[in-house]
């Protein structure tokens, strides 16, 4: 058997490039100038700058999906009642009158506390800053067109109603405008006080009212635009007097930006519509009969929305507003994207008077029923007093108004009531499909 040690090459029998093979070859980099290691970093820079960019391009491009994607949830927009006027506040408030007047008295028995130009341009000087403040809260609702307005182009004055900005939900900001400006139209776009203008969606409206109620999403809405706007508180119109000092805002005069003063002139009056009625501001502030706008008053608080359709027959060339109060309850189921229900009848409170003369029953006696109502196709006729509505006992138009604002647009509802006949009042009943005027 061969020997181990005689299997070990010899060193003369190794391959030569074995023999060196525990030498390792060690390539160095080739030196970098100093104009090579700045093109690099111009490189760099460059690419981080096309980084960047495409960075900033996407979260602009993505920022109103990921805000709609994530944006709270829708939530249920009520407005809040109106607070009832407390003893001591009456009090409170007849002081202030006399103080009032002994001011007044005063000012007139002695000539030095009158009213001079400083003291005047203070006085304007501070309107002007309640009216800005009041003016983020409304906004200008247009109609969007393809085609251009050469006279819109060269005027600067386009047709377009004034809205108020009523309530946000979460997901949009809701602006309440005259419905008069949905005719024709099926887009529209909505001016804020900062100048910059957005695509709204029509959300409902009421033609029987004349309100239509306008949505923008809160996710297109710019930060310098939220900034620059807020939802107006809707005040208390039931404790508008007259004499009161108010300001008026938006169309009045054929362009959006209108301001003027005035003076409650009286509260004294009322308008009616389908189902109901809504007291009247009457002001001595002029405006076009086809003018809108919305009625402040000094606290910056919606008091009245001036609408061509309060008095449309008159042409007294005023601003004469609804009521806001009236209309709170119709606001919030606009908001809510709901149908205001509607029966269709022109309807007075049976007064006392006649309920002694006449002898009719306390209700709402119908003056008045659209045709191709549901009034109409339920049986309801001029001469009827309603009595009920559902389960709620109707005394007055007021009752009754708030009786069919309960009703759900497209539900059943019956309708008690009396009807004179040969033999005296009898009664009837009716069912009624609760409809819209949309």
């Amino acid at each position: 058997m061969p020997d181990d040690k005689d299997q070990i090459p010899k060193p003369d029998e190794i391959p030569e490039e074995k023999k060196y093979s525990f030498l390792q070859e060690t390539i160095k980099p080739k030196p970098i100038s100093r104009q090579q290691f700045a093109k690099q970093l111009v490189r760099i820079a460059i690419y981080g700058v096309i980084l960047g960019a495409f960075a900033c391009l996407g979260f602009f491009a993505l920022k109103p999906w990921i805000q709609d994607a994530f944006r709270g949830n829708l939530e249920t927009v009520t407005i809040p009642e109106d607070e009832e006027l407390s003893s001591d506040e009456n009090l409170s408030e007849d002081e202030t009158l006399s103080e009032g007047d002994d001011a007044s008295t005063e000012a007139e028995t002695n000539p030095e506390t009158a009213v001079d130009a400083e003291t005047y341009q203070q006085i304007i000087d501070s309107m002007n800053e309640r009216a800005e403040e009041a003016g983020k809260g409304i906004a200008t609702v247009q109609q969007f067109s393809d085609q251009t307005d050469w006279d819109a182009e060269m005027t600067g004055i386009g047709k377009s109603v004034t809205g108020v900005i009523a309530a946000d939900n979460g997901q949009e900001l809701l602006i309440l405008a005259d419905s008069s400006i949905c005719a024709d139209a099926s887009k529209w776009t909505i001016t804020f006080d900062d100048g910059r203008s957005y695509e709204a969606a029509l959300k409902k409206q009421d033609t029987n009212m004349g309100l239509a109620m306008f949505s923008v999403s809160r996710g297109n809405i710019s930060d310098a635009t939220w900034n620059a706007i807020k939802v107006s508180v809707l005040g208390n119109s039931n404790l508008v007097k007259q004499g009161d000092i108010v300001m008026a805002l938006g169309n009045m005069f054929g362009y959006p930006d209108g301001m003027s003063y005035g003076l409650i002139s009286s509260t004294d009056y009322k308008t009616a519509f389908y189902d109901g009625e809504c007291d009247v501001l009457a002001t001595d502030i002029v405006s076009e009969t086809s003018g809108t706008g919305v009625l402040f008053n000094i606290d910056g608080e919606v008091i009245g929305l001036i609408l061509p359709s309060v008095w449309d027959d008159n042409d007294s060339n005023a601003a004469n507003a609804y009521a806001i109060s009236d209309l709170k309850s119709a606001i919030e189921i606009l908001a809510n994207g709901e149908s205001v229900p509607y029966i269709g009848i022109y309807g007075t409170t049976v007064t006392k008077e006649l309920e002694e003369e006449q002898g009719m029953p306390s209700g709402v006696y119908v003056v008045d029923v659209d045709p191709d109502s549901p009034a109409m196709e339920a049986g309801i006729q001029s001469g009827d007093i309603i009595c009920q509505v559902g389960d709620e006992s109707v005394s007055s138009i007021v009752t009754y108004q708030s009786a069919v604002l309960q009703i759900k647009a497209g539900k059943q509802v019956v309708v008690r009531g009396m009807r004179l006949g040969a033999d005296g009042y009898v009664d009837v009943k009716f069912t009624v499909m609760a409809g819209s005027k949309e």
